[in-house]
This record gives C-alpha cells, sequence and structure tokens, in this order.
C-alpha cells in the first residue's frame, strides 16, 4: 500500500495506542530532561540541512552519548518546529576502542531508497551469536557515513552506517549501553513494529511499484502508517560539537579512485 492521502491528526493517535500494544515492556518511562536534550539536537540539525516537511510523518531520534543510548519515535509537520514525543526505547550505538569498533556517526540520514536493505538470516556467527538478529528482522541500510577516527587523532573514516536487531538472547540484554561496532542496534520487537507499520519507508513504499526488489523486501499483509517518513537523526549531547557525517567524502574514503596509467612525456 502507498500512502494515498495525508495523515491527520487522528492517524498520529492510532500510532501511538499501537505502539503501546504492541511494545509493552520495551516502551521507556518519560525522561524529560534527556528528552529535551536529544530533541533540541536534532531540530536543530534538520534546520542546518534545510530539511522542511510538507505533511505529518514520523523522524527517529537516536542520542548517541554513552549516558543516553535512547531512540525516540518522533512526528514532525508543516506547522511547528518541534517534534513530538510518540515514546522511545533503549539502543546501542557504537563504542570505540576495539578492533573494527567505531563511533556510530551523527547527522541527519534519509533513507531515500537509493540503498536496498535486506533482511536478517538467522545465522550464528563464531561465538554463537546472531549479530543482526533472528531471521526476517529487517536491516535499513543508510550507505557509508563518516565517524572520527580512535585510532587517529583528529581524523576520520568511513562505516558502514546501518541500523539493525541484535542477538535477543546475548546482546539485546545489553542494549542501553555503548556497545556496538558502529551501527544501531534497537530491540527486536522495535524492529518488527517498524518494519510493519513502515515508520520509515515511506520512499521504499513508493519505489515497491515500480521496483520488483523493494516490493520482495517490504512486509506483505500490512498496512502502513499514514505517517510514514523517511529520516532518522542520530545526535551526541554529550558532544554537541561533533561533526556531522559526510557521504560523500565517505564515499571517497570507502573507494578511492583508481590511478589511471602513466604516460611518458618523453615519447
Amino acid at each position: 500500500m502507498v500512502q494515498t492521502k495525508p495523515a491527520t491528526r487522528a492517524d498520529v493517535d492510532a500510532l501511538l495506542a499501537d505502539m503501546h500494544a504492541s511494545l509493552a515492556g520495551t516502551l521507556l518511562p518519560d525522561a524529560p530532561l534527556l528528552t529535551r536534550a536529544a530533541l533540541g539536537a536534532a531540530q536543530g540539525m534538520l534546520q542546518k540541512a534545510n530539511i522542511t516537511h510538507d505533511r505529518l510523518q514520523t523522524i527517529l531520534v537516536v542520542d548517541r552519548s554513552p549516558k543516553v543510548q535512547r531512540l525516540w519515535v518522533t512526528v514532525a509537520s508543516s506547522s511547528s518546529p518541534y517534534l513530538e514525543v510518540l515514546g522511545s526505547v533503549h539502543v546501542s550505538t557504537g563504542k570505540p576502542g576495539r578492533k573494527e569498533h567505531f563511533r556510530t556517526p551523527v547527522g541527519v540520514f534519509v533513507d531515500n531508497a537509493g540503498i536496498l536493505g535486506y533482511r536478517a538470516q538467522g545465522t550464528y556467527n563464531e561465538f554463537h551469536i546472531r549479530g543482526i538478529g533472528v531471521k526476517g528482522m529487517r536491516v535499513w541500510d543508510f550507505g557509508w557515513q563518516t565517524t572520527d577516527d580512535w585510532r587517529t587523532p583528529n581524523a576520520i573514516m568511513a562505516v558502514r552506517m546501518e541500523m539493525h536487531a541484535t542477538d535477543p538472547a546475548v546482546l539485546e540484554p545489553r542494549l542501553g549501553r555503548w556497545d556496538s561496532e558502529g551501527c544501531i542496534r534497537i530491540p527486536t520487537r522495535f524492529n518488527s513494529f517498524l518494519d510493519r507499520t513502515g515508520l520509515i519507508d515511506a520512499k521504499e513504499r513508493e519505489a515497491a511499484r515500480d521496483d520488483r526488489r523493494f516490493a520482495a523486501l517490504l512486509p506483505k499483509g500490512t498496512t502502513p502508517s499514514l505517517l510514514a517518513g523517511q529520516t532518522v537523526v542520530v545526535v551526541d549531547t554529550s558532544e554537541p560539537g561533533a561533526l556531522p557525517s559526510d557521504p560523500v567524502k565517505a564515499n571517497m574514503i570507502a573507494h578511492p579512485p583508481t590511478p589511471g596509467p602513466e604516460h611518458d612525456d618523453a615519447s
């Protein structure tokens, strides 16, 4: 189903009721001070990126601060610069200092259907851990992004940024801690909720009309919310000066140009 009419306040109320019914035990208690700081930073990032909204739609906000590690489901509208909170869950973002572990990039990440996500196979790694969750869990891929390289002062590096579930038995109990390799880990139930409601899948739904790959990726037999958007904002309230990701630079780092053949000027 592709959105055919604008969302209304009734749709916001319906989504809120759905969240509380589907995510009971997963949604976190209100935390006004944390919420105010994170949403203020997110609103500032959206303004700097010149992102506006012509309709009611959802935006996910993540605070990667080691002391916060939360994701908020918010609603944006064209009539107000402020984001309205519907609920929040614990996440885990990147913890630097170990091999292949880096800070989750900060910035505004738009899922514009330029990259096809995928679904977890549910296979175990050598440590008997299902790194991206049980079979069928959705993985949202935001492509190559820049983040600081903890191994070299004042250096940046490219990381592949994704949002996904994690092993429900081993790693999900650790959500709320600074723990991942750089991706955003979310609870299994929240992953299923996002997938079913399509809260950041607006562009994927449009693409699915003409592209079989997206049609195959999206869940069957579900009715996505009319509030579906396409944006995730990652902030760091412990480091307000953190540089936003530069995807153009990240792609250059990840895929450096191949040197051309040398020429003999004396010939």
